[in-house]
């Protein structure tokens, strides 16, 4: 895989070579919400070998590709609410007898980087409620025990998000560690419109191409759960996917000038294309991403998605 391309998606990594070649190691399942519309689609990691053509660890990757995600219709977001939370529960079984700490990654400074804070800002936290008066008292009946923390980044704290976690997993000793952050996004269709949930864990910043350390099971050494949406794309791929649709239309209505302009670009296939686009752009715009005008409510959005998903599998009070 060309590593120039950013994107956090595994689905869209996979989409990249499937075009092109048998990924082998890798299994992909798609499924339609017979109601909601919502296309779920399954990458499993399989081996190695699977993993190193993928880019991704071994394990499992859920892409929730919602269309109205980024809308605010209440009854829809109930539906996605549901959906999320089927899906968590198919990777880790019993939330509710579980300890859980859920960490929101990323600078609720940025809005396109909020999501998780957000996230944890909404969520039911219970654990200190547990200690209090303990799992058999009437007034923590139906709770889970749940905790949570939004770390902030580097540049705020001068740790790293894996040290605080680490330090966190280690004095509370939570069950399962669920992290939440904003994603990076190859395809402009997928921008907040996305959701993928796996249990490999994540690398905060991977994707705009600011890897820091990981945070899974073992670095942890409890089982991880990341949820993401993507909130930002790479301004190369704005400009690739408007060349590509250019040339869509000029293979439809051939003229002269279309022919010699589509036989100096169309031999590249779509990631060196990608590449020259990346070349052809001004340096000051190289490390630019893009995100949409109201992010704020975007992300606000669909923080009370994520955190009601949430609530709703690790608490079962009436």
């Amino acid at each position: 895989m060309n590593p120039t391309v950013r994107t956090d998606l595994a689905i869209e990594n996979a989409e990249m070579f499937q075009e092109t070649e048998e990924l082998q190691g890798i299994r992909i399942e798609e499924e339609v919400g017979r109601t909601s519309g919502i296309r779920v689609t399954w990458v499993a990691v399989e081996n190695e070998r699977g993993a190193k053509k993928l880019g991704k660890a071994i394990g499992d990757y859920v892409t929730l590709e919602v269309p109205m995600l980024d809308e605010t219709d209440v009854n829809y977001h109930r539906e996605i609410t549901g959906e999320v939370a089927e899906q968590i529960r198919r990777l880790i079984p019993d939330m509710k007898h579980k300890k859980i700490l859920v960490a929101g990654i990323g600078n609720r400074e940025m809005a396109p980087d909020a999501l998780g804070p957000m996230v944890v800002d909404n969520l039911f936290i219970t654990r200190h409620l547990i200690q209090e008066y303990g799992v058999h008292s009437e007034i923590t009946r139906g709770m889970g025990c749940v905790s949570a923390l939004a770390p902030g980044v580097m540049a705020q704290t001068g740790i790293e998000t894996r040290e605080i976690l680490l330090g966190a997993v280690r004095e509370t000793r939570p069950d399962v560690l669920v992290v939440i952050d904003a994603l990076a996004a190859r395809s402009v269709k997928r921008l907040n419109k996305t959701i993928q949930i796996t249990n490999t864990g994540i690398a905060p910043g991977a994707g705009v191409g600011n890897r820091r350390f990981g945070i899974d099971a073992e670095a942890m050494g409890i089982p991880v759960i990341a949820i993401g949406i993507p909130t930002v794309i790479d301004a190369a791929t704005i400009v690739n996917d408007t060349v590509g649709n250019l040339l869509a239309i000029m293979d439809e209505t051939r003229n002269r000038l279309s022919e010699r302009i589509w036989e100096g670009v169309a031999p590249f296939d779509e990631q060196e294309r990608y590449q020259l686009m990346r070349e052809l752009m001004a340096p000051e715009m190289m490390n630019m991403f893009v995100t949409p005008k109201n992010i704020d409510e975007i992300v606000r959005q669909m923080s009370y998605t994520l955190s009601e998903a949430l609530n709703s599998i690790c608490h079962s009070m009436a």
